[in-house]
């Protein structure tokens, strides 16, 4: 039953993310339910026409209020219960695409990899105009209260990956939906991010390719059966 429906997933995936129709990694999170604020990470990799699994299956945590559906290349049901907002404490559900790796020091890999500084914040802010976007604070005019140190004193985002959820550093963002989704180091649930522990975050990022157009899926046992009733 799980190969029939990560094949319907894989299915709804190439129909259903138009923006990206050559992707051949996925990196898929899957939960036991909405409430989980813990689950399963599983890479694949197309290889021909068939997706093959990468690597063990990685015990993750994320959003310690579990999932709500996110902004990214899916579309949101409209009878969804759980939708993702700033500050619920929820992960985002659904497809989305990656942006840069990041980390405390250099880190020689082939994917995109920024180092940041402590004066590097991502905004949180839902009233300023760089809401949910990755700033150099040194180099603008800040007009917000509220935002994460991309670099500080604990291990957290010693490595990390940017999730592309509410168009992360694009125009577009909707205020309110959520900001600063990232993959990253930690060991308890989080405000919405997923996390790992620190030789694991290095190998996925050591395995990304941005050739192969990388996706995240993120979702419940029962996401994977409601997409089978959509195709």
């Amino acid at each position: 039953m799980k190969k029939i429906l990560l094949g319907l997933l894989f299915t709804f995936i190439l129909l259903h993310a138009q923006k990206m129709p050559n992707t051949q990694q996925l990196i898929v999170v899957t939960t036991k339910n909405w409430s989980a604020p813990e689950g399963i990470l599983q890479r694949y990799e197309k290889e021909g026409d068939r997706w093959q699994k990468v690597g063990h299956t990685i015990p993750i945590k994320l959003g310690r209020n579990g999932l709500g559906w996110g902004r990214g290349l899916h579309s949101i049901p409209k009878d969804a219960k759980y939708i993702k907002k700033e500050g619920d404490g929820k992960a985002p559900a659904g497809i989305f695409t990656l942006k840069q790796a990041f980390g405390y020091q250099p880190f020689v890999v082939a994917y995109p990899y920024e180092v940041y500084r402590a004066t590097d914040h991502c905004v949180d802010d839902v009233h300023s105009k760089f809401y949910n976007k990755i700033v150099d604070s040194t180099k603008i005019k800040a007009d917000y209260k509220s935002f994460e140190h991309m670099k500080f004193p604990k291990d957290y985002y010693k490595y990390g990956i940017v999730v592309n959820h509410n168009h992360m550093d694009e125009a577009g963002a909707v205020p309110g939906a959520g900001s600063c989704i990232f993959l990253h180091i930690k060991k308890i649930p989080t405000a919405g991010c997923t996390v790992m522990n620190e030789k694991e975050m290095k190998a996925l990022i050591e395995w990304l390719d941005i050739e192969k157009k990388p996706l995240l899926v993120q979702g419940t046992e029962s996401i994977i059966e409601r997409l089978k009733e959509q195709i």
